[in-house]
């Protein structure tokens, strides 16, 4: 399972490496979530929950996304009359 949350923070400080780590006495269900989020860097800008819960959001949409235009040019491709095996040897599926 993709871990969303750390693949949004990656989006955030780009210019800071490691600038954001977890609470060693963390609360919640997770340690790796949003409330257990600190700065490992004083200069860093810490993001709001809607920013990366709005990051999260545009990173599954550019997912689903792919995943949709892939199945629209394989459609397009098996209409055009290509048989399974070719359309798997041009998109690599």
């Amino acid at each position: 399972m993709k871990d969303y949350l750390q693949l949004a923070l990656a989006h955030f400080n780009t210019d800071k490496s490691q600038w954001y780590g977890w609470r060693k006495d963390w609360t919640g269900e997770k340690r790796m979530s949003y409330e257990n989020l600190i700065l490992n860097d004083e200069t860093a800008t810490m993001p709001t929950k809607a920013e990366v819960e709005a990051k999260i959001q545009e990173i599954k949409d550019a997912e689903a996304n792919a995943i949709a235009k892939k199945q629209s040019a394989k459609a397009k491709l098996a209409a055009l009359g290509l048989d399974e095996e070719e359309i798997k040897a041009i998109i690599g599926v």
